[in-house]
């Protein structure tokens, strides 16, 4: 019998009961990553963690479903403004739900002076959050600097 191990992948701390899930979720995220899997391709390219940042909200149509809106600022047409608000909900969204990303993010400049906006909203001290940010971040390649989202 042979019992060798080339590789070893985790998806998550915790104990599931068979191998039957792991095997699913990393035939979903390799599938992903094949040309035509996905209807578009600037979908896969935006997927969170791709640059360190969770994704930013996602809506749909109707504008409204049970309460819930689409901010007006996505069905304004200005895509620059978009791609702002965008940035800005991912990066909001890492520092609330997984901020430990933020060490290992793509951040530079830009970035780094929106988060520090956010952080302050959210009531994060300037050393807390200098915490979570890796020391060089705002020395990161500038071409980071790209918008987050797929459009």
């Amino acid at each position: 019998m042979l019992s060798r191990v080339d590789e070893e992948v985790s998806i998550g701390d915790y104990v599931l009961s068979g191998g039957e899930l792991p095997a699913m979720v990393l035939i979903e995220a390799l599938s992903r990553q094949i040309p035509g899997v996905v209807g578009r391709p600037s979908s896969v390219a935006a997927d969170s963690f791709r640059d360190g940042l969770l994704d930013h909200p996602q809506y749909t149509r109707p504008r409204e479903v049970a309460g819930m809106a689409v901010p007006d600022i996505l069905m304004s047409g200005d895509h620059a403004a978009i791609d702002r608000w965008r940035l800005r909900e991912s990066l909001r969204l890492t520092l609330r739900k997984r901020p430990d990303l933020l060490a290992r993010a793509r951040l530079g400049s830009r970035r780094l002076a929106i988060l520090r906006e956010i952080a302050a909203e959210e009531g994060l001290s300037p050393g807390e959050l200098a915490r979570l940010v890796s020391p060089g971040a705002a020395k990161d390649n500038e071409s980071h600097e790209a918008p987050v989202g797929g459009g």
